[in-house]
């Protein structure tokens, strides 16, 4: 999704710095890809951003490449089951690491740079915080957590920051056994109104729109899942 996104937003004319962690070859794949299609218009950058040490200085970094900051993208996600009486310490601080707390930093160091630019936040949140699933408990929660502070920094950051997020339903299976079997993949898919996943591309147009076509919304949640939250 996060690809997705770049691709999309790049096709506009944005020029990106795009973080990752360990995705090296995807990362320096997509960068070729789009400064061939636009020259010395896309960055990368790599940071462990469970450490908060390194989040100002992607901002920094990014403000000093490009001169300005109008958009932050909030992407990055840790995704795995933590069924009660299973759950450590570990388990918490990653989740709410990626999902919560992260996001939150990186926004504080971008405000005053996106407040210059009368720029916008977009998270990426889950259908699932409103409509927990089971066994995800920690996971549950971080995206709840999220869903508050995107409403929270939108109060916070106007007039000048407008602050939403995208909440996708089924577009993409983890890569883990426990979403491997057919016939629980397709009870999902048929709790859909559309009866179909979606594609990373529905994530990406959703989060254009909130960027360049969305001027007078903010603190709002929009979900792009089939209509499956009208149905759970």
């Amino acid at each position: 999704m996060g690809a997705a996104t770049a691709r999309l937003l790049h096709a506009g004319g944005a020029r990106l710095m795009v973080h990752f962690r360990s995705s090296t070859d995807e990362a320096r794949a997509l960068q070729a890809e789009l400064n061939a299609l636009r020259a010395d218009s896309v960055a990368i950058t790599r940071a462990d951003l469970l450490n908060m040490a390194h989040l100002p200085a992607l901002v920094s970094e990014t403000v000093a490449r490009f001169g300005r900051l109008d958009v932050l993208v909030n992407n990055a996600s840790s995704f795995f089951p933590t069924p009660v009486g299973e759950i450590t310490e570990a388990h918490w601080d990653d989740l709410v690491g990626t999902n919560l707390k992260t996001p939150l930093f990186l926004s504080q160091a971008a405000a005053p740079h996106l407040k210059r630019t009368q720029g916008c936040i977009v998270n990426i949140v889950d259908i699932h915080a409103d409509r927990p699933m089971k066994e995800y408990v920690v996971y549950n929660a971080a995206k709840g957590g999220l869903v508050a502070l995107t409403r929270s920094l939108a109060r916070e950051l106007g007039p000048e920051v407008r602050v939403n997020a995208v909440a996708p339903g089924p577009i993409l299976w983890p890569d883990d056994d426990a979403w491997s079997d057919d016939l629980a993949r397709q009870r999902i898919i048929n709790t859909t109104l559309l009866k179909r996943t979606g594609e990373p591309a529905d994530v990406a147009k959703a989060v254009r729109f909130l960027v360049e076509d969305a001027p007078y919304v903010t603190g709002q949640i929009l979900a792009v899942d089939g209509g499956r939250s009208v149905h759970l």
